[in-house]
């Protein structure tokens, strides 16, 4: 027994040690990640961590069942979470039970599949016809590729063998922007059943409504989708609203510059005369059963929590951390450092900001900043070959900007990542009394009836 206690306490200690490192002393430029609110990860380890509530829509009660009992609280959880969603995102449905953006993606092609074939139930299961993404080499996600989820989803050309996908095709004075008039062309003569919007790799806003204007007026059009992973966080005024311009779909994952736990998310704004409603209700049933029996009730919790922070907050957050991506660009190409994207633009106009460091020494950097306490990840650019030959870094602003980094800090900061990046010099203990500026987190709530009811919560520990 002696022993496994040591394990206990091991455990425990280097996981202080960890927490301590990455919150207190280093700088989190990973686009991907969002540390939660005190109250968000307080709420996620409560009661609802450990329980179940299987539930889907029976048309022949017209309600949604549950099947285990106790499940009161989590339908109301689950009720004003989709509210709080809808809210943001301005549309009418949410499925709000995905535990990550690739499950989301997963259920919408598992759904198109099954959607396409709703009449054809007798014979072999038809896939998806075509397929118009980002090619994986110039931003798009892996989640949209059939080298990932989609894989089992989309048909094969029967000429070639390789699966019916094709790309957007880009700018050749700029491999971050779609070009739209060649896209015109591509498609002139076929219509893909399914289009994603969305990167990875996302400094420039997509042309969704454009693209949609390409298919006006065909009989068939496809369904426009907007995996929205990366960007949840800033859509609206500040970057851009699919929905409003013109996606059937979103999805995305909560936890980037989104305030969430880690969870995924499925929005559309279908009409109740949409030809898409029956897709929507299959989308539903993917979810569960399709996809998931838990669907990870403490996150759930902590994620209505962050929706809340974020229709609250969502205005100063976003023009903020757009503000600062700029900022950075700015001074890292001030500094010498070679910064991608269109100059006119800022460089970005999202919360990312790419930076090329040499011919496959993207790995190395990062390794290097990583050693002087700042975190990012190393990115292959689009001239690159694969990952393995990086010439980039990816560097995301949500989380610094959440604990309160402005312009001016982001300015300061370039200055450390230019020593490291272009004069390898060691800057880990300056790194580190400047995080140390930056330990309160923005953007969320606090007050004596906050704190109180956050203490009675941690009484039951």
């Amino acid at each position: 027994m002696e022993s496994y206690r040591q394990k206990a306490v091991e455990i425990l200690d280097q996981a202080a040690r960890n927490h301590e490192w990455r919150q207190g002393q280093c700088i989190n430029l990973i686009p991907s990640e969002m540390t939660p609110s005190p109250l968000v990860r307080l709420l996620q380890v409560t009661d609802p961590v450990g329980r179940y509530a299987e539930h889907n829509f029976l048309s022949n009660v017209k309600r949604e069942v549950y099947y285990y009992q106790g499940t009161d609280f989590i339908a109301w959880v689950e009720e004003r979470l989709i509210q709080e969603m809808a809210e943001y995102l301005h549309c009418r449905q949410v499925e709000p039970r995905l535990i990550s953006g690739q499950t989301a993606n997963m259920a919408v092609f598992s759904a198109l599949v099954a959607y396409r074939n709703r009449h054809d139930t007798g014979r072999e299961v038809e896939r998806i016809r075509l397929v118009l993404n980002h090619h994986l080499g110039l931003g798009g996600h892996l989640s949209a590729q059939p080298m990932g989820p989609m894989r089992d989803y989309v048909a094969k050309d029967p000429a070639t063998g390789k699966f019916a996908v094709i790309h957007f095709p880009v700018c050749k004075d700029n491999p971050y922007r779609v070009d739209v008039e060649a896209l015109a062309n591509l498609v002139a003569d076929q219509t893909p059943e399914l289009v994603i919007f969305g990167k990875s790799m996302f400094i420039e806003r997509e042309p969704v409504g454009e693209v949609r204007k390409l298919f006006a007026g065909r009989k068939e059009r496809p369904l426009f989708m907007f995996d929205a992973a990366h960007v949840l966080g800033i859509l609206g005024p500040h970057f851009q609203d699919p929905i409003a311009e013109g996606a059937d779909l979103l999805t995305g994952s909560t936890h980037k510059t989104f305030f969430g736990t880690q969870r995924g998310i499925i929005g559309a704004s279908l009409e109740e005369d949409s030809p898409w409603n029956e897709l929507w209700q299959t989308v539903r049933r993917r979810a569960f059963p399709g996809f998931l029996s838990n669907h990870h009730l403490g996150t759930m919790l902590g994620l209505l929590m962050a929706a809340v922070e974020m229709n609250a907050f969502r205005n100063a957050y976003q023009k903020q951390i757009v503000a600062n991506a700029k900022a950075l660009a700015k001074a890292l190409h001030e500094a010498g450092v070679r910064v991608e994207g269109d100059p006119a633009r800022g460089f970005t106009e999202t919360h990312q900001v790419l930076v090329h460091v040499g011919e496959g020494l993207g790995q190395e950097v990062a390794e290097r900043l990583e050693k002087n306490r700042i975190i990012v990840n190393y990115q292959a650019l689009p001239q690159d070959a694969n990952f393995t030959v990086s010439s980039g870094l990816r560097l995301g602003l949500a989380e610094m900007t959440r604990f309160g980094m402005k312009e001016q800090d982001f300015a300061e900061l370039a200055e450390f990542m230019a020593e490291v990046i272009l004069r390898k010099r060691e800057v880990a203990e300056a790194v580190a009394n400047f995080r140390g500026r930056f330990q309160e987190m923005q953007y969320c709530f606090s007050g004596e009836e906050i704190e109180e009811l956050k203490q009675k919560l941690l009484a039951t520990f």
